[in-house]
């Protein structure tokens, strides 16, 4: 049986575990276990399923401690990190179980006009490809969901962090795992039991999963990447703190997040304020070492081939006469893993490739503008649209400038994890993707409406309508 194994991004020479390879008839194992589950999971009561969830949450959150140190050992993002993010993991689960039984709560009318009701029915087995960046959260957000409103679900997580999700999906009913690349992606969202899919991920993978799902008349939600710029006003006033969040808005998780803040525009007269703050910022809170390494707050990337990318988009950006200002400050041995060095970018022009592309890693540009009617323009080209930040001392101001940016989520004064919200939806528009995470939204995705109806004219005393009419 072929297996893959794992390795740790900051000690490459070190497996931290493997899991089986599954090929197209595990596949479609996993999809028939996960549809005859979901028949008895359906018929249960929306109270008992919401219970058997708030379970499975208390019985991650007694192993979180050790779970965040697989995270870290396999993602290599510090362990502090993991650790939130597997506590915002639970405490998104725990939303759902408190919201799903009033979202999904059927709707029922009885007047005049006839007897409606209005039911929210799961679609039945749902497929999950989640990626490796923050592989237990981008579960959940699927997972959750999904399983409160009656469905099963098949998940297969990235490759390259597999151990930790399986262990979190493990726990929870209705949930089969399966692993691989895109042969085992491609036969679960194509399989004909598969009623829904579920991605998040990067746009290449997204078009092939997309086009897949199609191809069955299968629908989907897409959440892809972001090259999400953060637009600083001419008034804007940040503290310290303001610029150690901000700084953490692109480096937490070495800059691999699809809503990371990854391109910054600063009035051109106050650059130099602007350059120095920030570096001093990440002088303070940016310590790049091994993930388990006490204060440590990035790690390396996630592959070689990861690394050798962004080092190139940085070497580019210097033949293209840029500037590169190294950030933070270095612990321990960095030889023996893939570790880059954070780096803030100046002197580019928008064309450059580290400002046109989602870098996805520790470099980011500074952009100077000159007016502010020049913003939206350059802020929303380019084909993607998840996030982005505005920043001012007037709030009014920054949403007037959001209203007119082409991404799903703004967030004003803040950026990344800090401006998220469990009761907001998320995702992009553009190339982006399409469908919604979080809030009542993300909890809609997973249903269909079913409808009983007994129009007035054919109940108890009705006149009825001749068999050619139309209703009014």
């Amino acid at each position: 049986m072929d297996v893959i194994r794992r390795e740790n991004p900051a000690r490459v020479a070190e497996v931290v575990g493997r899991v089986p390879v599954t090929d197209a008839d595990g596949v479609d194992a996993a999809v028939r276990r996960a549809g005859e589950a979901r028949r008895e999971w359906a018929a249960r009561p929306i109270g008992e399923r919401v219970a058997v969830l708030w379970e499975a949450a208390e019985a991650v959150s007694g192993r979180a401690g050790e779970l965040a140190v697989l995270l870290a050992r396999e993602s290599g993002k510090p362990l502090a990190d993991c650790r939130g993010e597997i506590s915002f993991a639970l405490t998104y689960l725990r939303w759902v179980c408190d919201n799903a039984p009033r979202v999904l709560a059927p709707a029922e009318i009885d007047d005049a006009a006839g007897r409606l009701v209005v039911r929210r029915a799961p679609y039945g087995v749902v497929g999950c490809v989640t990626p490796w960046n923050a592989p237990v959260i981008l579960a959940m957000v699927k997972l959750a969901p999904a399983l409160a409103a009656g469905n099963a679900v098949v998940l297969k997580p990235s490759p390259l962090a597999p151990l930790a999700v399986s262990e979190v999906a493990a726990a929870l009913p209705a949930v089969e795992v399966v692993h691989g690349g895109a042969p085992a992606g491609r036969a679960l969202v194509t399989h004909p039991a598969v009623r829904k899919v579920a991605f998040t991920g990067g746009d290449a993978a997204g078009r092939e999963i997309a086009a897949a799902a199609g191809s069955m008349l299968t629908p989907s939600v897409m959440e892809l990447g972001g090259n999400d710029p953060a637009i600083f006003l001419p008034d804007f006033a940040l503290s310290g703190d303001d610029y150690e969040r901000l700084v953490m808005a692109t480096f937490a998780t070495s800059g691999q997040v699809c809503m990371a803040a990854k391109r910054l525009y600063v009035p051109r007269a106050r650059v130099a304020e602007f350059t120095e703050a920030y570096t001093a910022a990440a002088e303070r809170v940016l310590v790049v070492g091994d993930p388990l390494t006490p204060g440590v707050t990035m790690g390396p990337v996630i592959s070689g081939p990861a690394a050798d990318r962004i080092r190139a988009l940085v070497a580019g950006s210097l033949s293209r006469g840029g500037t590169a200002v190294p950030l933070g400050r270095a612990v321990g041995d960095l030889e023996s893993g893939y570790f880059v060095t954070p780096t803030l970018v100046t002197g580019l022009d928008d064309q450059a490739p580290l400002v046109t592309e989602e870098q996805f890693g520790p470099a980011v540009p500074l952009l100077p503008y000159d007016t502010e009617k020049e913003l939206p323009a350059r802020a929303n080209a380019g084909d993607l649209g998840l996030a982005a930040s505005v920043w001012s001392a007037d709030e009014d101001r920054a949403f007037d400038l959001a209203a007119r940016l082409e991404a799903g989520y703004v967030f004003v004064n803040t950026h990344n994890r800090t401006g998220m919200s469990l009761r907001a939806p998320f995702g992009g528009v553009k190339r982006s993707g399409y469908g919604r995470e979080y809030g009542e939204e993300g909890l809609l995705e997973y249903v269909q409406s079913a409808v009983v109806h007994a129009p007035a004219a054919f109940r108890d005393g009705g006149a009825g309508l001749p068999a050619t009419a139309y209703p009014a």
